[in-house]
């Protein structure tokens, strides 16, 4: 092509950039429902951070009480002794960098632990974000995890009500994380220690029995 249809060809170019849609964020949503009971979702993996025995028992359950019925994900057996395990159920056929991340929790039980919440830039067992919310402390936290050494970004004293379900959602761009429990932001923190993308999922601490629903995950661009 000549210098001179160079010319001419690239205001069209810029002209068709500038009339071009931008594509929205994909959302990617999970309720469970479509998963088989009794076993992991498909594509999804337990495992622990500071293992003691057997990892937790995970596995989809119906459950006629959850926010989008039948099914919902839940660890129903710690297997383990240990108050200092995280217990972890997670996927990297989902994944997220920045963005939000939100689920549907309810705690079922625990005497050493209760509650839960999500994890998100996974690397590994040893290697991610989390926020969670403890009914029994009555409390919710943002933590980073890095080489299975938990660093507290920032907590809150909330209510204990671990009855019914709660809504768990959390938003992390341009290393700010703000975090809110059923509507209400109650976390702000600073930090990119684990700048990457990585996969996600849910999280309890210990003997902390808990069902999840309605996982949706809503990715940005801002890099």
């Amino acid at each position: 092509m000549s210098a001179r249809n160079v010319l001419l060809a690239f205001p069209l170019f810029l002209a068709a950039c500038k009339n071009t849609p931008l594509t929205p964020p994909r959302v990617v949503a999970t309720n469970f429902d479509g998963e088989a009971v009794g076993a992991l979702p498909a594509h999804w993996k337990a495992g622990s951070t500071h293992a003691s025995g057997a990892d937790a028992s995970w596995s989809v359950r119906a459950d006629a009480s959850a926010p989008s019925a039948p099914n919902v994900l839940a660890m129903t057996k710690a297997n383990s002794s240990s108050e200092g395990t995280f217990n972890v159920c997670w996927t990297d056929a989902m994944t997220l960098q920045e963005g939000a991340i939100e689920v549907r929790l309810r705690a079922d039980g625990g005497e050493a632990d209760q509650g839960g919440g999500v994890v998100w830039r996974v690397q590994g067992m040893n290697d991610y974000y989390v926020c969670r919310y403890n009914p029994l402390e009555s409390n919710f936290r943002v933590y980073v995890v890095i080489a299975g050494d938990r660093r507290q970004l920032a907590t809150a004293t909330v209510p204990g009500d671990g009855k019914g379900w709660h809504l768990l959602r959390v938003e992390h761009a341009l290393g700010h994380v703000v975090c809110t429990l059923d509507g209400a932001t109650k976390l702000e923190a600073q930090d990119d220690t684990l700048p990457h993308v990585g996969g996600l999922g849910l999280w309890t601490k210990a003997d902390a029995c808990t069902s999840f629903d309605d996982l949706k995950v809503t990715p940005v661009e801002t890099r």
